[in-house]
């Protein structure tokens, strides 16, 4: 019982530990912080049509939509069939679900609370 209570709390200890990207710069914090700045989803479009091409948004959403499909635990074949996505895209986005930095997982669960 001790040594579950130790790996809990060890387990707790790093997810409160200051996450650090390996994308992390300067351009990179500008980005987010304009991106953190947008009010609703008028400006987001607006924003996205001026800084990445059509494909570009169409990729990412369409990687968060596999993202959803695979918490539902959809085949990748049905994922495949619903988002065209790729079976590479989906394995690496199945693995970012369980090995990744935890951001599908933190947008997903908000984005359930808000349909609650």
């Amino acid at each position: 019982m001790n040594i579950e209570y130790n790996q809990i709390k060890d387990k707790f200890e790093v997810s409160r530990m200051t996450y650090e990207s390996k994308l992390k710069n300067q351009f990179t914090d500008e980005l987010f912080e304009a991106i953190l700045l947008l009010k609703d989803i008028e400006e987001c479009y607006r924003f996205f049509e001026d800084i990445c091409t059509i494909k570009e948004i169409q990729a990412l959403s369409q990687r968060l939509k596999v993202a959803k499909l695979l918490r539902q635990n959809k085949t990748y074949n049905e994922i495949e069939d619903i988002t065209g996505a790729s079976t590479a895209t989906i394995s690496r986005i199945n693995r970012c679900l369980h090995y990744g930095a935890d951001g599908y997982t933190t947008i997903l669960n908000r984005l359930d609370e808000k349909e609650e």
